[in-house]
């Protein structure tokens, strides 16, 4: 008798949350990839530990909503540089609480 394993086809959960990955990633997911449960599932493990947000310096839209509505507030502007890097952001909305 010849024992063989036959590779179980990927759940559409598994598929979908890996093009979620491979968006937030902005990477591609393989088509090979997509073929075999265990091999989307070693692949979905390593994209789930990259860390996009760590790479992205730019303010999220929670900071600049609370900052442009603390320059109303204040009656001053933003100054442009904040809406290119996080931390500037924090320290402007820091300073001007």
């Amino acid at each position: 008798m010849e024992s063989t394993t036959y590779a179980l086809p990927a759940t559409p959960k598994q598929i979908a949350y890996a093009r979620l990955l491979a968006l937030r990633n902005q990477t591609l997911l393989p088509w090979e990839v997509q073929q075999d449960r265990r091999s989307l599932s070693v692949w979905i493990d390593a994209q789930a530990k990259l860390n996009p947000g760590a790479q992205d310096s730019r303010p999220t839209s929670k900071q600049v909503a609370f900052a442009e509505r603390l320059a109303r507030i204040k009656r001053r502007a933003v100054p442009d540089e904040c809406f290119r890097d996080k931390g500037l952001m924090s320290k402007w909305i820091d300073g001007n609480k």
